[in-house]
C-alpha cells in the first residue's frame, strides 16, 4: 500500500487503515458489509486478537451468568464479509507525516486515512507498584485468560472505584463454582464509590456492596515491602490485586507527534477526527474529545461507532465529517451486582432489581447477537 494514493479521481483506491478491534471498529466493518467499502477502498484491520471481547460482559461470566466465551465479537469473520484484511499484530509507533503504522513483528503499514480504536494501555503497576498478584483489567481478555486459571481464592484485593471496579467486586464476590466466596476488599481510592456519579446512587450502591461483605477503603492502594496496603494498613493476605484504576495513553501515540491531550490521549473534535491530522481518526479510549469532557467508558465507544463509519464513508468520498457523537447530559449505567440483581443509573436517578439485570442482559446478548448474525452469513 501506498501512504500517498489519491483518495478521489482515477488514481488507486484509498488505504485505509483501522488501528484496534474495538467497540467502535466493529461498528464500521458493520457499516461495510453494509454498503460496501466505501469509494473502492483498500483496507485493513491492524490487531491482535482474532474476536473482541465485550467488557460488558465479563461480571457475569465472572457470577457465572454467562459462558466464557458469550461476549466475543469474530473479527476474523467479520473482516472477511467486509472485504477487509486482517493483520493480526500489535501497533506499536504511529507517524502521522510519513502516513504510515508500525507492528510488534515489524511490520511498516502505509495508509492515506487511519481510525485507531486500540483501547487504553494498562496502568495497575504504574500507580500501584509491580507485584506478580497483580492483575490488571487491560487488555481485557488477558485479564479474562488470567483470572480463568486462578485457583480457589481466599481473600481478593480489587483497586478502583469506578463502575468497572465495582462490578468486578461483585463479580468475584459471587464467583461461580467458589465455595465459600471470596472476601473481596474494594479500595477505591480518596475519592471513594463511584466518584463522578449521583450521590443517590453512590449511596445505594454502598449498600449494596455492605450487604454482600465486600469491605471498602476510601483510600489508595499501593505496594510497600511486597505488601498490598491502602492508607497505611497492610490488606495482607490477598491472593490477587485485580487494577481496575482506568486506562492509560499508550506510550506510541505520547511519542508520535500527533496532537493528544494533557494525559497522552489521541486529540479528537466532535467528529471524532484529530485536531492535528485530518487524515485520522479515533474513538474509544484512546482518543479524548477536545470540545467537551467525556468519560472514557464503552458505552461511548459503541455509540461512536457509527458517527466513525459515517465519517469515514463522507472522507473516502471527499466530503469534509459531517456526523457527530452528542452525548446526552447523563448516560445509562446497569451495575451488575453478582447476586442475581442489577443496579440501573440514570444522572441521580437509580432502581435495583432482576428485572435491571434482565434489562442489562437483553442490551448485552443484543449487541453481541448483531455482530454475530453479520459473522454467520458467510
Amino acid at each position: 500500500m501506498s501512504g500517498q494514493t489519491a483518495i478521489n479521481g482515477d488514481k488507486p483506491p484509498a488505504a485505509v487503515v483501522l488501528v484496534g478491534g474495538g467497540h467502535a471498529h466493529v461498528a464500521v466493518l458493520a457499516d461495510w458489509i453494509a454498503g460496501g467499502i466505501p469509494a473502492g477502498a483498500r483496507a485493513v484491520l491492524l490487531t491482535p486478537e482474532r474476536h473482541l471481547r465485550y467488557s460488558g460482559m465479563v461480571p457475569g461470566w465472572l457470577a457465572g451468568q454467562h459462558g466464557r466465551d458469550d461476549g466475543l465479537v469474530d473479527l476474523a469473520a467479520l473482516t472477511v464479509r467486509a472485504g477487509v484484511e486482517l493483520v493480526l499484530d500489535r501497533c506499536t509507533a504511529l507517524d502521522p507525516e510519513a502516513r504510515e503504522v508500525r507492528t510488534a513483528s515489524g511490520r511498516a503499514i502505509a495508509f492515506d486515512i487511519a481510525s485507531f480504536d486500540t483501547g487504553g494501555a494498562a496502568r495497575g503497576a504504574a500507580l500501584l507498584g509491580d507485584d506478580p498478584r497483580l492483575i490488571d483489567i487491560r487488555p481485557i481478555g488477558a485479564f479474562v485468560d488470567h483470572t480463568a486459571a486462578l485457583p480457589t481464592l481466599g481473600r481478593v484485593v480489587v483497586a478502583g472505584g469506578g463502575a468497572g471496579g465495582v462490578e468486578l467486586a461483585f463479580g468475584l464476590r459471587n464467583r461461580a463454582g467458589a465455595s465459600p466466596p471470596p472476601e473481596v476488599l474494594l479500595v477505591t481510592g480518596d475519592e471513594g464509590v463511584l466518584p463522578g456519579f449521583a450521590d443517590s446512587v453512590r449511596r445505594k450502591v454502598t449498600r449494596a456492596l455492605a450487604r454482600q461483605g465486600i469491605a471498602v477503603i476510601a483510600a489508595s492502594a499501593r505496594f510497600e515491602g511486597g505488601a498490598i496496603t491502602a492508607g497505611g494498613q497492610s490488606l495482607e493476605p490477598a491472593d490477587c490485586i485485580i487494577a481496575a484504576t482506568g486506562s492509560a495513553a499508550p506510550g506510541w501515540v505520547q511519542v508520535s507527534g500527533i496532537a493528544t491531550d494533557a494525559s497522552g490521549f489521541i486529540a479528537v473534535d466532535a467528529h471524532q477526527r484529530s485536531t492535528s491530522h485530518p487524515h485520522i481518526f479515533a474513538a474509544g479510549d484512546v482518543a479524548a474529545r477536545t470540545d467537551r469532557p467525556l468519560a472514557h467508558s464503552g458505552v461511548h465507544a459503541v455509540f461512536a461507532g457509527p458517527v466513525l463509519a459515517a465519517n469515514l464513508r463522507s472522507l473516502l468520498a471527499g466530503e469534509p465529517p459531517r456526523a457527530t457523537y452528542r452525548p446526552r447530559r447523563h448516560s445509562l449505567y446497569l451495575m451488575n451486582t453478582g447476586d442475581g440483581s442489577a443496579i440501573a443509573s440514570y444522572g441521580p436517578l437509580f432502581a435495583e432489581g432482576r428485572w435491571v439485570l434482565a434489562l442489562k442482559h437483553r442490551i448485552d446478548k443484543g449487541w453481541i447477537a448483531k455482530y454475530a448474525a453479520l459473522a454467520r452469513a458467510l
